[in-house]
Protein backbone atom coordinates (compact mmCIF):
# COMPACT_ATOMS: atom_id res chain seq x y z
CA UNK A 1 0.00 0.00 0.00
CA UNK A 2 1.10 3.29 -1.11
CA UNK A 3 2.65 5.26 2.29
CA UNK A 4 2.88 1.84 3.97
CA UNK A 5 6.00 2.49 6.92
CA UNK A 6 5.97 -0.73 7.80
CA UNK A 7 7.89 -2.49 5.23
CA UNK A 8 11.55 -2.29 3.36
CA UNK A 9 14.48 -1.73 5.03
CA UNK A 10 13.68 0.73 8.57
CA UNK A 11 16.42 3.09 7.89
CA UNK A 12 16.03 3.22 3.98
CA UNK A 13 12.44 3.64 4.36
CA UNK A 14 12.74 6.74 7.32
CA UNK A 15 15.19 8.11 5.31
CA UNK A 16 13.25 8.42 1.78
CA UNK A 17 10.31 9.20 3.89
CA UNK A 18 12.11 11.83 5.65
CA UNK A 19 14.01 13.64 2.29
CA UNK A 20 10.23 15.55 0.81
CA UNK A 21 9.72 16.61 4.33
CA UNK A 22 13.31 18.07 5.25
CA UNK A 23 12.65 20.50 1.71
CA UNK A 24 9.18 20.83 2.87
CA UNK A 25 11.23 22.39 5.95
CA UNK A 26 13.57 23.92 3.73
CA UNK A 27 11.13 25.83 1.74
CA UNK A 28 8.95 26.66 4.61
CA UNK A 29 12.13 28.28 6.20
CA UNK A 30 13.31 30.10 3.32
CA UNK A 31 9.91 31.87 2.94
CA UNK A 32 10.11 32.40 6.24
CA UNK A 33 13.72 34.02 6.26
CA UNK A 34 12.55 35.61 3.40
CA UNK A 35 10.78 38.28 4.71
CA UNK A 36 13.66 39.29 7.48
CA UNK A 37 15.69 39.29 4.11
CA UNK A 38 13.52 41.51 2.15
CA UNK A 39 12.32 43.81 4.40
CA UNK A 40 15.93 44.47 5.95
CA UNK A 41 17.56 45.16 2.76
CA UNK A 42 14.60 46.70 0.98
CA UNK A 43 12.63 48.72 3.63
CA UNK A 44 13.36 52.18 3.88
CA UNK A 45 14.99 51.76 7.72
CA UNK A 46 16.40 48.18 6.96
CA UNK A 47 17.52 47.93 10.42
CA UNK A 48 14.53 49.09 12.15
CA UNK A 49 12.10 47.16 9.62
CA UNK A 50 13.99 43.81 10.32
CA UNK A 51 14.05 44.68 14.55
CA UNK A 52 10.21 44.97 14.12
CA UNK A 53 9.19 42.19 12.44
CA UNK A 54 11.69 40.20 14.87
CA UNK A 55 10.20 41.53 17.98
CA UNK A 56 6.86 39.97 17.32
CA UNK A 57 9.04 36.57 16.27
CA UNK A 58 8.40 35.15 19.46
CA UNK A 59 5.02 35.93 19.63
CA UNK A 60 4.31 34.56 16.10
CA UNK A 61 6.26 31.14 17.20
CA UNK A 62 3.22 30.55 19.67
CA UNK A 63 1.18 30.57 16.87
CA UNK A 64 3.05 28.36 15.26
CA UNK A 65 3.37 26.42 18.19
CA UNK A 66 -0.32 25.44 18.62
CA UNK A 67 -0.06 24.70 14.78
CA UNK A 68 2.93 22.34 14.94
CA UNK A 69 1.45 20.93 18.15
CA UNK A 70 -2.04 19.89 16.56
CA UNK A 71 0.25 18.62 13.57
CA UNK A 72 2.09 16.36 15.89
CA UNK A 73 -0.66 15.13 17.70
CA UNK A 74 -3.22 14.32 14.93
CA UNK A 75 -0.39 12.43 12.89
CA UNK A 76 0.47 10.07 15.92
CA UNK A 77 -3.44 8.98 16.08
CA UNK A 78 -3.89 8.93 12.61
CA UNK A 79 -0.49 6.87 11.81
CA UNK A 80 -1.55 4.08 14.68
CA UNK A 81 -5.16 4.02 12.72
CA UNK A 82 -3.54 3.28 9.57
CA UNK A 83 -1.09 1.31 10.11
CA UNK A 84 -3.63 -1.32 12.03
CA UNK A 85 -5.90 -0.67 8.79
CA UNK A 86 -8.78 0.97 11.03
CA UNK A 87 -9.98 3.26 8.24
CA UNK A 88 -13.39 4.02 9.47
CA UNK A 89 -11.35 5.33 12.48
CA UNK A 90 -8.86 6.81 10.66
CA UNK A 91 -11.38 8.78 8.58
CA UNK A 92 -13.34 10.28 11.50
CA UNK A 93 -9.65 11.26 13.37
CA UNK A 94 -9.03 12.98 10.25
CA UNK A 95 -12.20 14.75 9.92
CA UNK A 96 -12.68 15.97 13.59
CA UNK A 97 -9.11 17.22 13.40
CA UNK A 98 -9.47 19.73 10.41
CA UNK A 99 -13.02 20.66 12.28
CA UNK A 100 -11.41 21.41 15.81
CA UNK A 101 -8.66 23.59 14.26
CA UNK A 102 -11.34 25.77 12.08
CA UNK A 103 -12.79 26.41 15.94
CA UNK A 104 -9.22 26.60 18.04
CA UNK A 105 -7.57 28.88 15.14
CA UNK A 106 -10.18 30.95 14.64
CA UNK A 107 -10.79 32.20 18.08
CA UNK A 108 -6.43 32.33 18.83
CA UNK A 109 -6.70 34.45 15.66
CA UNK A 110 -9.17 36.57 17.23
CA UNK A 111 -7.15 36.94 20.07
CA UNK A 112 -3.95 38.03 18.19
CA UNK A 113 -5.16 41.17 16.29
CA UNK A 114 -7.34 42.47 19.67
CA UNK A 115 -4.08 41.57 22.20
CA UNK A 116 -0.86 42.54 19.73
CA UNK A 117 0.05 46.06 21.46
CA UNK A 118 -0.48 44.74 24.87
CA UNK A 119 1.77 41.11 24.11
CA UNK A 120 4.57 43.81 22.45
CA UNK A 121 4.55 46.34 25.51
CA UNK A 122 4.86 42.96 27.91
CA UNK A 123 7.93 42.29 25.92
CA UNK A 124 9.71 45.50 26.46
CA UNK A 125 9.59 45.99 22.83
CA UNK A 126 11.29 49.57 21.79
CA UNK A 127 9.41 52.73 20.89
CA UNK A 128 10.84 53.18 17.70
CA UNK A 129 9.83 49.78 16.54
CA UNK A 130 6.59 49.43 18.42
CA UNK A 131 4.31 50.35 15.85
CA UNK A 132 5.44 48.44 12.97
CA UNK A 133 5.97 45.41 15.10
CA UNK A 134 2.08 45.53 16.31
CA UNK A 135 0.75 45.97 12.37
CA UNK A 136 2.87 43.10 11.24
CA UNK A 137 1.25 40.83 14.71
CA UNK A 138 -1.96 41.93 13.89
CA UNK A 139 -2.57 40.97 9.99
CA UNK A 140 -0.15 37.76 11.18
CA UNK A 141 -2.48 37.03 13.21
CA UNK A 142 -5.59 37.60 10.30
CA UNK A 143 -3.95 34.41 8.17
CA UNK A 144 -3.66 32.11 11.14
CA UNK A 145 -6.50 29.99 10.72
CA UNK A 146 -4.61 29.06 7.10
CA UNK A 147 -1.52 28.54 8.59
CA UNK A 148 -3.49 26.03 11.30
CA UNK A 149 -5.43 24.17 8.59
CA UNK A 150 -2.14 23.50 6.59
CA UNK A 151 -0.50 22.26 9.56
CA UNK A 152 -3.16 19.80 9.94
CA UNK A 153 -3.26 18.92 6.49
CA UNK A 154 0.34 18.35 6.70
CA UNK A 155 0.16 16.40 9.69
CA UNK A 156 -2.41 13.88 8.10
CA UNK A 157 -0.83 13.48 4.86
CA UNK A 158 2.70 12.40 6.42
CA UNK A 159 0.25 10.33 8.45
CA UNK A 160 -0.95 8.24 5.79
CA UNK A 161 2.74 8.25 4.85
CA UNK A 162 2.67 10.64 1.51
CA UNK A 163 5.55 13.52 2.11
CA UNK A 164 5.87 14.38 -1.18
CA UNK A 165 2.41 16.33 -1.48
CA UNK A 166 3.39 18.90 1.50
CA UNK A 167 6.63 19.44 -0.26
CA UNK A 168 4.27 20.70 -3.60
CA UNK A 169 2.16 22.66 -1.33
CA UNK A 170 5.27 24.53 0.42
CA UNK A 171 7.38 25.04 -2.90
CA UNK A 172 4.37 26.88 -4.34
CA UNK A 173 3.77 28.73 -1.04
CA UNK A 174 6.99 29.90 -0.80
CA UNK A 175 7.60 31.16 -4.56
CA UNK A 176 4.00 33.08 -3.91
CA UNK A 177 5.56 34.47 -0.84
CA UNK A 178 8.57 35.38 -1.38
CA UNK A 179 7.42 37.40 -5.13
CA UNK A 180 5.00 39.41 -2.78
CA UNK A 181 7.47 40.14 -0.76
CA UNK A 182 9.52 42.06 -3.65
CA UNK A 183 6.60 43.44 -4.94
CA UNK A 184 4.89 44.75 -1.48
CA UNK A 185 8.00 46.03 -0.01
CA UNK A 186 10.05 47.09 -3.36
CA UNK A 187 7.19 48.67 -5.26
CA UNK A 188 4.56 49.23 -2.84
CA UNK A 189 6.67 50.27 -0.24
CA UNK A 190 4.52 48.75 2.29
CA UNK A 191 7.65 47.89 4.11
CA UNK A 192 6.59 46.13 7.38
CA UNK A 193 3.02 45.57 6.36
CA UNK A 194 4.14 44.67 2.70
CA UNK A 195 5.75 41.31 4.40
CA UNK A 196 3.14 40.66 6.61
CA UNK A 197 0.50 40.76 3.54
CA UNK A 198 2.35 38.27 1.97
CA UNK A 199 3.19 35.97 4.12
CA UNK A 200 -0.96 36.11 5.10
CA UNK A 201 -1.87 35.52 0.90
CA UNK A 202 0.82 32.46 0.77
CA UNK A 203 -0.10 30.85 3.64
CA UNK A 204 -4.00 31.16 2.68
CA UNK A 205 -3.58 29.40 -0.39
CA UNK A 206 -1.46 26.68 0.92
CA UNK A 207 -4.15 26.31 3.51
CA UNK A 208 -7.16 26.26 1.40
CA UNK A 209 -5.59 23.91 -1.44
CA UNK A 210 -4.30 21.23 1.63
CA UNK A 211 -7.95 21.40 3.06
CA UNK A 212 -9.22 20.54 -0.67
CA UNK A 213 -6.51 17.99 -1.52
CA UNK A 214 -6.98 16.01 2.29
CA UNK A 215 -10.40 15.73 1.65
CA UNK A 216 -10.24 14.26 -2.02
CA UNK A 217 -7.50 12.18 -0.79
CA UNK A 218 -9.09 10.09 2.79
CA UNK A 219 -12.36 10.25 0.61
CA UNK A 220 -10.28 7.21 -1.64
CA UNK A 221 -9.80 5.20 0.88
CA UNK A 222 -12.34 2.43 0.90
CA UNK A 223 -14.29 2.01 4.60
CA UNK A 224 -17.73 2.09 6.38
CA UNK A 225 -19.34 5.21 6.58
CA UNK A 226 -17.65 7.59 9.63
CA UNK A 227 -18.99 9.98 11.61
CA UNK A 228 -17.60 13.82 10.48
CA UNK A 229 -17.15 14.72 14.34
CA UNK A 230 -16.83 12.36 17.07
CA UNK A 231 -16.65 14.08 20.34
CA UNK A 232 -14.49 10.41 21.72
CA UNK A 233 -11.75 10.97 18.87
CA UNK A 234 -11.45 14.63 19.58
CA UNK A 235 -10.84 13.53 23.51
CA UNK A 236 -7.85 10.81 22.06
CA UNK A 237 -6.94 13.37 19.72
CA UNK A 238 -6.58 15.91 22.32
CA UNK A 239 -4.84 13.13 24.36
CA UNK A 240 -2.19 13.43 22.17
CA UNK A 241 -2.17 17.06 20.76
CA UNK A 242 -2.10 18.81 24.04
CA UNK A 243 0.94 17.48 25.09
CA UNK A 244 2.56 19.08 21.49
CA UNK A 245 0.81 22.09 21.80
CA UNK A 246 1.86 22.28 26.08
CA UNK A 247 5.39 21.49 24.41
CA UNK A 248 5.83 23.75 21.59
CA UNK A 249 3.67 26.82 23.25
CA UNK A 250 5.70 26.31 26.20
CA UNK A 251 8.76 26.61 24.33
CA UNK A 252 7.23 29.84 22.52
CA UNK A 253 6.08 31.13 26.01
CA UNK A 254 9.57 30.78 27.14
CA UNK A 255 10.97 32.35 23.96
CA UNK A 256 8.60 35.67 24.73
CA UNK A 257 10.55 36.05 28.58
CA UNK A 258 14.05 35.47 26.71
CA UNK A 259 13.02 37.78 23.64
CA UNK A 260 11.93 40.23 26.50
CA UNK A 261 15.15 39.94 27.77
CA UNK A 262 16.92 40.44 24.06
CA UNK A 263 14.70 43.73 23.99
CA UNK A 264 16.24 45.31 26.74
CA UNK A 265 19.90 45.89 25.29
CA UNK A 266 18.43 47.67 22.22
CA UNK A 267 16.50 47.54 18.49
CA UNK A 268 20.47 47.14 17.25
CA UNK A 269 20.96 43.87 19.70
CA UNK A 270 17.32 42.91 18.54
CA UNK A 271 18.35 43.54 14.58
CA UNK A 272 21.23 40.77 15.23
CA UNK A 273 19.48 38.48 16.77
CA UNK A 274 16.03 38.31 14.76
CA UNK A 275 18.69 37.35 12.10
CA UNK A 276 20.59 34.70 13.57
CA UNK A 277 18.05 33.37 15.69
CA UNK A 278 15.73 32.90 12.14
CA UNK A 279 19.10 31.29 11.05
CA UNK A 280 18.88 28.74 14.37
CA UNK A 281 15.07 28.17 13.56
CA UNK A 282 15.90 26.99 9.97
CA UNK A 283 18.06 24.23 11.52
CA UNK A 284 16.45 22.94 14.56
CA UNK A 285 12.99 23.26 12.69
CA UNK A 286 14.68 20.82 9.96
CA UNK A 287 15.82 18.55 12.99
CA UNK A 288 12.60 18.46 14.25
CA UNK A 289 11.10 17.37 10.94
CA UNK A 290 13.45 14.13 11.19
CA UNK A 291 11.93 13.92 14.51
CA UNK A 292 8.67 13.97 13.06
CA UNK A 293 8.82 11.70 10.37
CA UNK A 294 10.27 9.24 13.48
CA UNK A 295 7.66 9.96 15.59
CA UNK A 296 5.05 8.78 11.98
CA UNK A 297 7.27 5.99 11.41
CA UNK A 298 7.36 4.61 15.14
CA UNK A 299 3.34 4.83 15.53
CA UNK A 300 2.52 3.27 12.69
CA UNK A 301 5.16 0.32 13.27
CA UNK A 302 3.60 0.03 16.53
CA UNK A 303 0.25 0.16 14.86
CA UNK A 304 1.03 -2.54 12.63
CA UNK A 305 2.94 -4.59 16.03
CA UNK A 306 6.51 -4.03 14.47
CA UNK A 307 7.80 -2.58 17.11
CA UNK A 308 10.99 -3.94 16.19
CA UNK A 309 11.59 -1.99 13.23
CA UNK A 310 11.68 1.28 15.34
CA UNK A 311 15.24 0.57 16.37
CA UNK A 312 16.73 0.15 12.83
CA UNK A 313 14.76 3.07 12.08
CA UNK A 314 16.30 5.07 14.74
CA UNK A 315 19.67 4.35 13.63
CA UNK A 316 18.55 5.07 10.12
CA UNK A 317 17.27 8.67 10.83
CA UNK A 318 20.45 9.68 13.34
CA UNK A 319 22.98 9.46 10.33
CA UNK A 320 20.88 11.51 8.45
CA UNK A 321 20.41 14.29 11.35
CA UNK A 322 24.02 14.12 12.31
CA UNK A 323 24.95 14.84 8.73
CA UNK A 324 22.61 17.52 8.41
CA UNK A 325 23.60 19.15 11.70
CA UNK A 326 27.45 18.84 10.71
CA UNK A 327 26.46 20.97 7.77
CA UNK A 328 24.61 23.92 9.83
CA UNK A 329 27.64 23.65 12.42
CA UNK A 330 30.13 24.65 9.88
CA UNK A 331 28.55 27.12 7.71
CA UNK A 332 27.22 28.84 10.91
CA UNK A 333 30.51 28.57 12.92
CA UNK A 334 33.16 29.71 10.60
CA UNK A 335 30.50 32.18 8.10
CA UNK A 336 28.35 34.21 10.55
CA UNK A 337 28.90 37.45 9.68
CA UNK A 338 27.73 36.04 5.34
CA UNK A 339 25.21 34.82 6.82
CA UNK A 340 24.22 37.53 9.12
CA UNK A 341 24.36 39.85 6.09
CA UNK A 342 21.99 38.35 4.00
CA UNK A 343 19.22 40.10 6.49
CA UNK A 344 20.44 44.01 5.96
CA UNK A 345 22.29 45.79 3.34
CA UNK A 346 26.24 46.91 4.52
CA UNK A 347 24.83 50.30 4.88
CA UNK A 348 21.62 49.48 7.22
CA UNK A 349 23.97 46.96 9.80
CA UNK A 350 25.06 48.29 12.50
CA UNK A 351 28.26 46.79 13.87
CA UNK A 352 25.97 46.50 17.26
CA UNK A 353 23.58 44.45 15.42
CA UNK A 354 26.33 42.35 13.30
CA UNK A 355 28.39 41.47 15.97
CA UNK A 356 25.12 40.31 18.49
CA UNK A 357 24.11 37.41 15.63
CA UNK A 358 27.45 36.59 14.59
CA UNK A 359 28.36 35.68 18.41
CA UNK A 360 24.88 34.04 18.89
CA UNK A 361 25.45 31.50 15.80
CA UNK A 362 29.09 30.86 17.15
CA UNK A 363 27.49 30.11 21.00
CA UNK A 364 24.98 27.71 19.76
CA UNK A 365 26.10 26.49 16.30
CA UNK A 366 28.82 24.00 17.77
CA UNK A 367 25.77 22.13 19.67
CA UNK A 368 23.32 20.96 16.57
CA UNK A 369 24.15 17.67 16.11
CA UNK A 370 23.52 17.51 20.18
CA UNK A 371 19.70 19.22 19.21
CA UNK A 372 19.58 16.75 16.37
CA UNK A 373 19.92 13.55 19.08
CA UNK A 374 17.47 15.21 21.48
CA UNK A 375 14.51 15.48 18.78
CA UNK A 376 14.58 12.49 17.17
CA UNK A 377 14.33 10.70 20.68
CA UNK A 378 11.76 12.77 21.25
CA UNK A 379 10.05 11.44 17.90
CA UNK A 380 10.37 8.15 18.95
CA UNK A 381 9.03 8.79 22.37
CA UNK A 382 6.09 10.85 20.62
CA UNK A 383 5.66 8.57 17.91
CA UNK A 384 4.93 5.45 21.01
CA UNK A 385 3.07 7.16 23.29
CA UNK A 386 5.12 8.09 26.16
CA UNK A 387 3.95 11.48 26.15
CA UNK A 388 5.13 12.52 30.12
CA UNK A 389 8.65 11.13 28.71
CA UNK A 390 8.11 13.61 25.78
CA UNK A 391 7.06 16.42 27.82
CA UNK A 392 9.80 15.97 30.36
CA UNK A 393 12.67 16.35 28.01
CA UNK A 394 11.22 19.40 26.04
CA UNK A 395 10.45 21.55 29.64
CA UNK A 396 13.62 20.70 31.09
CA UNK A 397 15.83 22.46 27.89
CA UNK A 398 12.75 25.15 28.08
CA UNK A 399 13.06 25.93 32.33
CA UNK A 400 17.01 25.42 32.08
CA UNK A 401 17.42 28.14 28.56
CA UNK A 402 15.06 30.75 29.86
CA UNK A 403 16.07 30.80 33.89
CA UNK A 404 19.97 30.64 33.11
CA UNK A 405 19.29 33.48 30.64
CA UNK A 406 18.04 35.33 33.25
CA UNK A 407 20.47 34.13 36.39
CA UNK A 408 23.59 34.38 34.14
CA UNK A 409 22.82 38.17 32.81
CA UNK A 410 22.25 39.47 36.70
CA UNK A 411 25.32 37.35 37.91
CA UNK A 412 27.48 38.39 34.76
CA UNK A 413 26.54 41.68 33.54
CA UNK A 414 30.06 42.14 31.59
CA UNK A 415 28.72 39.40 29.31
CA UNK A 416 25.36 41.45 28.42
CA UNK A 417 23.45 39.88 25.71
CA UNK A 418 26.17 36.74 25.52
CA UNK A 419 24.82 35.19 29.13
CA UNK A 420 21.85 34.63 27.00
CA UNK A 421 23.12 32.72 23.99
CA UNK A 422 25.80 30.42 26.70
CA UNK A 423 22.26 29.56 28.28
CA UNK A 424 21.10 27.55 24.74
CA UNK A 425 23.87 24.91 24.39
CA UNK A 426 23.53 24.45 28.09
CA UNK A 427 19.31 23.68 28.08
CA UNK A 428 20.47 21.56 25.33
CA UNK A 429 22.51 19.39 26.51
CA UNK A 430 20.71 18.46 29.49
CA UNK A 431 17.57 17.71 27.48
CA UNK A 432 19.29 15.58 25.21
CA UNK A 433 20.48 12.99 27.48
CA UNK A 434 17.16 12.84 29.35
CA UNK A 435 15.60 12.25 26.14
CA UNK A 436 17.98 9.32 25.47
CA UNK A 437 17.70 7.98 28.72
CA UNK A 438 13.72 7.55 27.99
CA UNK A 439 14.55 6.31 24.49
CA UNK A 440 17.12 3.64 25.37
CA UNK A 441 14.90 2.44 28.46
CA UNK A 442 11.90 1.49 25.83
CA UNK A 443 9.71 4.43 27.24
CA UNK A 444 8.10 4.06 23.73
CA UNK A 445 7.16 0.58 23.87
CA UNK A 446 5.38 1.30 26.71
CA UNK A 447 3.52 4.28 25.37
CA UNK A 448 -0.54 4.53 25.61
CA UNK A 449 -2.37 3.18 22.63
CA UNK A 450 -4.91 4.36 20.63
Amino acid sequence: MKGDLTVGDPGRVVRRFSFPLLLSVAFQQIYSISDSIIVGKFAQNGEAALAAVGASFAITMIFNAVAIGANSGCSVVISRLFGSRRFESMKTAASTAVISAVVISLAMSLAGVLLADELLAFLKTPENIAKDSAEYLSIYAMGFVFLFLYNIGNGIFTALGDSLTPLVFLICSSAVNIILDFVFVCFCHWDVAGVAFATFIAQGLAGIVSMITVFFRVKRIKSAKYKAFSFRMFKTLSEYAVPGILQQSFVSVGNLFVQSLVNSFGSAVVAGYSAAVKLNTFCVSTMSTLGGALSSFTAQNIGAGRPDRVISGMKGALKLAVALSAAFSLVYFFMPDTMISLFMSSDDMSNAALRAGREYLQIVAPFYAVVAVKLLGDGALRGGGAMPCFMATTFTDLLLRVALSFVLCGLFPALEYRAIWISWPIGWIVSMVLSMAFYLSGAWKRGKMV
